[in-house]
């Protein structure tokens, strides 16, 4: 049930909790926004600056964005159908009548922004905010009556597909069932109907009053991002106050938890855990979770379903060595409404919390002990000031890397290593290109287009090696952009095996341009705009858009490219080759994969961790294919006892392997045994395998 996601999705980058002010929260947040019964909407129209603004975006992805994108009647009818998505991508508020009304604008929304004429954008929204309203009135309406949860009946939670609905009383139907479905979650984590029906009054009292609140910033924001969504899914509009937000990232003035956050419908979720900050360290939350209330310290809880984004962001915020305490509902609860309370400890986010970091891994092969370094890169860094100054000692990735490579030899030496990037999403270019060249010696590494064709070639051009033996990158889905980058050289080269899933698959680089400065704005009148402006194409000519980096060896995927990755974005530009550099290959491993996913594939078979990873993919795969949810208590019930049994024995399982003793049960303070890393295990297994097969390689050739 998603209401202006899509937005959220977009900006979500600006929205990095940690990235606080380092203000505290003013006690103006703590007001129970759910207190007020008849919220008054405000009355929207557009700015003066919202006029100038809406063309000269236009001019400057008209202009300046790689792909040149011409804004006519075509484009017009994707930013009209992208808007009504952006604001009701799950058919709940809207109804067939009001999709009608609004093709009267199918070939105008190109001429409203080229014109700054906006009101067909605001009179969608206004149309949005009156239904929004109706609807989250009938949810209140619905709880007048004790509910029951015996009936066998299916709530059909996912309406994306479904045709939008032609009356009131269909959409009431719907609405009753989310209610129900509302009040159940809570039921099923231990609240009586009284502290069910209290909950959800204030929750939807909120909602009602968030969307009250919504200024006329907040629309031209919405309409730019449902225009910058049909270029391509990297550009962006940032109102003012995402603009503040995003320069205060880039600047890596970091305090608070250490997580993204997105708005998904009326609930707050989260979008990503920064590396190594306060949230991570945790280990409580995780990516999908939603973020149910906030507290400050010892102070009540404050209910924040239905709240702005925003806000939420702001009371999350506060003073590092402060504690903040969040009731979550996790994601991967067995029963959806089953929540926890936990508390963190902000603090600051540092770089060197986020640099690279190494450990050993002994594998036993054949009778002969292993060394296996591990690498773990969460992001390309350098510090560019301490750079460009000259100074001699500034950090870098490729600094760090060396000399943890060095270190690791000198404490007992090494036979193989692994550079993990898993969920490494990118950073500095000239880093992935410079680490390129520790494992390679001399040679173009990454070709960067402009929209107008011209062509850069980045190459590495000091001679030698840090690390010139066995050698694999760890990939996932989440691995993206310079990772990207990185990957595929090293296995364009030959010198090393990729192993893991298929990457995110973003080849493209991005530009945040002031608009303020075009204006000549003294203050943050106009906001910012982030534009695509060129391509990656790795030495063979390839594109790293859309398609990313395919392992040599892959691992089990939980999600498909159609649902995860560039893939999954209608705007993406598209894959495409370009003119292959010459460079010359370091090796060829293409002779040794066949033995090595044997090896592989047999190995895992008797991995109960890996076992244990193929199942929850599988269950996880079969979740999503599910669009409905029983509202009968009894087998809302049965389900969650199957699933703490799952766990339980899973639980016993490795307590067994440790030789510890089996539990009866898990409860909150049930202390469980640490997960192995499976994946990286089997990685450090592959490259042992490696080693031995291209040792016989080499006895046989001295025969011959």
């Amino acid at each position: 049930m998603t209401s202006i996601k899509a937005l959220f999705k977009t900006t979500a980058i600006a929205l990095l909790i940690s990235t606080s002010l380092g203000a505290a929260v003013s006690s103006s947040k703590s007001v129970d926004l759910a207190s007020v019964e008849q919220p008054e909407m405000l009355d929207l129209s557009p700015n003066p600056v919202h006029h100038k603004a809406s063309r000269y975006i236009a001019k400057f992805i008209t202009d300046y964005h790689y792909a040149k994108p011409r804004l006519d009647n075509e484009q017009s009818v994707r930013i009209l159908d992208e808007y009504i998505e952006l604001l009701d991508s799950n058919k709940a508020y809207f109804l067939a009548e009001d999709i009608k009304e609004f093709q009267q604008y199918r070939y105008n929304m190109d001429n409203s922004i080229l014109t700054g004429w906006l009101k067909p954008s605001f009179h969608i929204y206004s149309v949005f905010q009156k239904r929004w309203s109706e609807r989250n009135e009938y949810a209140l309406s619905l709880l007048k009556n004790k509910m029951e949860f015996t009936k066998d009946e299916e709530f059909l939670f996912d309406r994306e597909e479904s045709p939008w609905a032609v009356s009131k009383d269909e959409l009431n139907e719907f609405w009753r069932k989310r209610v129900k479905s509302d009040a159940l979650n809570l039921i099923l984590a231990d609240k009586s109907w009284d502290e069910a029906k209290e909950i959800l009054e204030k929750r939807y009292k909120a909602a009602m009053r968030r969307v009250s609140q919504i200024n006329s910033e907040d629309v031209f924001s919405y309409f730019m991002n449902a225009y910058t969504r049909t270029v391509d899914p990297h550009t962006s509009y940032f109102s003012p106050r995402t603009a503040e937000n995003f320069d205060i990232d880039m600047k890596l003035s970091l305090e608070g938890i250490g997580a993204v956050l997105q708005s998904d419908d009326v609930y707050t979720k989260i979008n990503r855990i920064v590396e190594a900050g306060p949230a991570d360290k945790s280990g409580e939350l995780a990516v999908d979770d939603k973020i149910i209330a906030v507290a400050q310290g010892n102070e009540p809880m404050v209910d924040v379903v239905g709240w702005r984004l925003d806000d939420v962001v702001d009371l999350i915020r506060g003073d590092a060595g402060s504690v903040v305490r969040l009731e979550i509902e996790p994601a991967n609860s067995s029963v959806a409404g089953k929540t926890k309370i936990i508390s963190i400890v902000r603090e600051q986010v540092k770089l060197e919390e986020q640099a690279a970091k190494s450990e050993v891994l002994e594998i036993m092969s054949n009778g002969k002990q292993q060394r296996v370094g591990v690498i773990d890169l969460p992001k390309f860094y350098v510090d560019f000031r301490a750079k460009y100054e000259g100074k001699q000692d500034y950090r870098s990735t490729t600094r760090d890397v060396r000399n943890l490579i060095d270190k690791m030899r000198q404490e007992g030496g090494l036979d193989a290593l692994i550079i993990d990037l898993r969920s490494n999403g990118g950073g500095a270019l000239d880093e992935a290109v410079d680490l390129t060249g520790l494992f390679i010696d001399k040679g173009p590494v990454v070709q960067d287009r402009s929209g107008r064709g011209s062509v850069e070639l980045l190459s590495d051009n000091d001679a030698g090696t840090a690390w010139d033996g066995p050698l694999a990158v760890l990939v996932n889905g989440s691995s993206a952009s310079a990772s990207e980058i990185f990957a595929g050289a090293i296995q364009d080269y030959g010198r090393g095996l990729i192993v893991g899933e298929q990457t995110f698959g973003k080849g493209t680089v991005q530009r945040v341009m002031d608009l303020n400065q075009t204006f000549r704005s003294e203050g943050n009148t106009f906001g910012a705009l982030k534009l695509t402006i060129n391509k990656f194409y790795r030495i063979t000519g390839e594109s790293t858009q859309m398609k990313g980096v395919v392992p040599d060896i892959a691992y089990p995927d939980p999600y498909s490219r159609e649902d995860f990755g560039e893939q999954s974005y209608d705007s993406a530009l598209k894959w495409d080759v370009i003119e292959a550099v010459e460079y010359k290959p370091a090796g060829n491993f293409s002779h040794y994969l066949g033995k090595l996913t044997q090896s592989h594939l047999q190995r895992i078979k008797d991995d109960v961790e890996f076992q244990y990873l193929i199942d929850d993919i599988e269950e996880i795969n079969k979740r999503r294919q599910e669009k409905t949810i029983s509202l009968n208590i009894e087998t809302r019930k049965m389900k969650r006892k199957q699933d703490k049994q799952k766990q339980l024995d899973r639980e016993n399982q490795r307590r067994q392997a440790i030789g510890k003793k089996p539990i009866l049960q898990i409860d909150e303070n049930t202390e469980l045994t640490e997960t192995p890393d499976s994946k990286l295990k089997e990685t450090a297994n592959i490259l042992v395998d490696l080693i031995s097969l291209q040792t016989s390689q080499k006895l046989a050739d001295l025969t011959k």
